[in-house]
């Protein structure tokens, strides 16, 4: 026999079980899905909360006819939902971590990084095309990408193929190139792929050696307000230790270059035998410039929710209270390192060069 239902007094009303968390998001199918991703582990974690999510769209949905590089604003796909977090719309937004500039406007911060998926781009093929590779397709094949730093790399490593801006969400993308005959190839995130179940799709995946990644690719961060203690709590139990330490590196590293989306900036990260290796590199927009090193730090990979000390200043824009901070410290002074050595080596006038072209054209 069940037992009789009784009205929730007031503080049953108000106590924390009873509250709705909001979450914003980008209204794109894959924003959708890395947000639904992220909610579903919060509410694994808190079965008692209720959680309410908000689409919205940014200033880059909305600009589809400019390459990223020359609309020149490091937040596109964010101000909206800042300013919806700042006006207590919401009370955490789920991003791209690579979509997140490395400083943060005041009062924000990136509250948890989720574990990476695949960080590697793919390439996609026309469908007359399938079975092909780059190396393979005919010459002067176009390959479409929003990016500076995989156009730069794929072209002095195929300099038999053009390489053109093709901007919009991931359905857009793909109905171009299906239906457009305009491009060969193009080149996609390979996690965002296979967060929308499109591996099938897949022709190409590109390793390190023909094309390094983005800083924080593949990775989710959730972006909270900085003083806002129940939710950095909250989203603290998601941040994946080696995946945190990792982009806290390749993050440190593209703050110490200022670099951004108009410049060809890349990374690649692991961690093997308690070592953190990060190598990092920069190119001419032609790609025919480049310098990349890679050096190493030994790190200690906490436990997951290992405590760690009380403070909680910002690395690189995140907040990582349960991580070890010497362990944080390591692989920000790992990124910095990097940058300095490159720096050193004469990457500030490549970057110079590509940042003034870029703006000229």
């Amino acid at each position: 026999m069940s037992a009789p239902s009784h009205a929730a007094s007031p503080a049953e009303e108000n106590s924390p079980k009873m509250r709705v968390i909001r979450v914003g998001t980008r209204k794109s199918q894959l924003a959708r899905i890395q947000t639904d991703s992220v909610v579903a582990m919060l509410k694994t974690l808190n079965p008692g909360l209720q959680f309410e999510i908000i689409a919205m769209s940014t200033t880059g949905d909305k600009i589809l006819d400019t390459a990223l590089s020359k609309i020149g604003e490091k937040s596109l796909f964010t101000k909206e939902l800042e300013h919806a977090l700042e006006k207590n719309e919401v009370d955490l937004v789920v991003h791209s971590l690579k979509d997140l500039p490395t400083v943060l406007p005041p009062g924000f911060t990136i509250g948890a990084v989720c574990k990476r998926e695949n960080p590697y781009d793919a390439v996609v093929f026309h469908p007359k095309f399938v079975g092909k590779t780059l190396e393979t397709l005919p010459e002067k094949s176009v390959v479409g990408t929003s990016s500076l730093r995989r156009a730069a790399q794929l072209q002095r490593k195929f300099p038999h193929l053009q390489f053109k801006s093709i901007r919009g969400n991931l359905n857009t993308r793909l109905q171009k190139l299906d239906e457009l005959q305009e491009f060969s190839a193009i080149i996609l995130a390979a996690a965002g792929l296979q967060r929308m179940g499109w591996q099938n799709r897949v022709g190409q995946i590109l390793h390190p050696e023909e094309c390094m990644y983005a800083v924080g690719q593949g990775a989710l961060g959730v972006e909270v307000r900085a003083k806002d203690q129940d939710i950095l709590d909250l989203v603290g139990m998601l941040h994946h230790p080696e995946t945190l330490l990792c982009c806290i590196a390749e993050r440190a590293f593209l703050k110490h270059l200022e670099g951004g989306c108009s410049v060809p900036v890349a990374v690649h990260t692991a961690i093997q035998d308690g070592q953190l290796y990060l190598t990092g590199g920069v190119w001419s927009l032609d790609g025919s410039e480049s310098m990349q090193e890679t050096m190493q730090a030994t790190i200690h990979v906490p436990a997951q929710h290992e405590d760690g000390p009380e403070d909680d200043p910002q690395l690189v824009g995140i907040t990582a209270q349960n991580i070890p901070r010497a362990a944080q410290l390591a692989a920000e002074n790992l990124g910095t390192s990097l940058a300095n050595l490159l720096l050193n080596k004469g990457a500030k006038n490549i970057l110079d060069v590509a940042r003034q072209l870029n703006d000229a054209h």
